[in-house]
């Protein structure tokens, strides 16, 4: 059974940093591609980062330069390092795994984690 975990998040202040956590299991991490989503409330759920297994990433224009995704292979955990928060990225954030290429959609993915929030402050 597949099982994405997300940790990490709480509550910060503008400009400060956080650092999310996607602990994988039952799921071939290196296969295929991974990524991670925010949804705001009110808002339609968007793709923040992605990753494939050979490193390639893309983001969002409204996240580039401030966020960083990254993935170890060998505990099977991807990450999110955030820097530089506004209170426009608070919002619940999404691990999400299955992806065939890192420009895929939402649909484009298979398996999905819980999320944790993620609260900026001004």
């Amino acid at each position: 059974q597949v099982r994405l975990m997300e940790s990490g998040g709480g509550s910060v202040q503008a400009g400060g940093s956080l650092r999310l956590s996607c602990a994988v299991s039952g799921y071939t991490f290196s296969r295929y591609c991974m990524g991670w989503f925010r949804q705001a409330p009110g808002k339609e759920r968007e793709r923040v980062a992605a990753i494939d297994k050979s490193g390639n990433t893309r983001y969002a224009d409204s996240v580039k330069g401030r966020f960083t995704i990254s993935q170890d292979n060998a505990k099977n955990n991807l990450y999110l390092q955030m820097n530089s928060l506004t209170p426009e990225d608070t919002a619940m954030y999404y691990c999400a795994a299955d992806c065939t290429w890192v420009g895929s959609g939402e649909r484009g993915y298979g398996y999905w984690g819980q999320g944790t929030q993620v609260t900026v402050s001004s």
